[in-house]
């Protein structure tokens, strides 16, 4: 099973089909936190619903075109993290990911991402990271600024969240841009 260590209080977990309960009661629990910028949390009302989405993660795993993990501080899941595809003709991915409400703030998400960048950098030879994030979403956003990813722009009306589109903000970090 993939893991990526963080650092001592933080590790990257692939998903198995054992962690379908656990995974449910941390996306229930914070459902209100969530469904303001991620589009299928209403969606998702049982356990059992991950009994068919884990399998494709692990299948796109397996064909090397990205990954879901959990997120793991010290040892208690707290969120989700991961590359959506891999385009290997022009080396390029975008990242996701979520955290739970009372585990911001503690940094554990902008090491969580500056992990994944250097995975995709040093260890698949990437050149370049995506991550967009909702405009209003100033916590989210805050990450791939802190970690120095440029701006490239706004999609306007980029995603529709239930009952409105909104505009999403694009960040992108190159392989030689990358310092970290």
């Amino acid at each position: 099973m993939f893991t990526l260590k963080v650092d001592q209080e933080i590790e990257l977990q692939l998903f198995q089909l054992h962690h379908s309960e656990e995974l449910f009661q941390l996306v229930d629990r914070n459902r209100y936190h969530l469904r303001r910028w991620l589009p299928w949390v209403d969606t998702m009302s049982s356990p059992v619903q991950y009994h068919s989405i884990i399998p494709m993660w692990l299948k796109q795993f397996a064909d090397n075109n990205g990954f879901n993990t959990g997120i793991r501080y010290h040892g208690k899941l707290v969120g989700a993290a991961g590359f959506h595809q891999v385009d290997w003709n022009n080396k390029q991915t975008s990242m996701g990911y979520y955290l739970a409400a009372g585990y911001e703030g503690k940094g554990i998400m902008t090491r969580t991402v500056q992990a994944l960048v250097n995975h995709a950098f040093l260890d698949l030879q990437l050149n370049r990271v995506e991550i967009r994030c909702g405009v209003r979403n100033m916590k989210s956003r805050a990450i791939p600024e802190r970690l120095g990813f440029a701006q490239e722009g706004i999609i306007r009306d980029g995603e529709f969240l239930y009952d409105h589109y909104h505009d999403l903000a694009v960040y992108s970090m190159l392989a030689r841009e990358w310092g970290n």
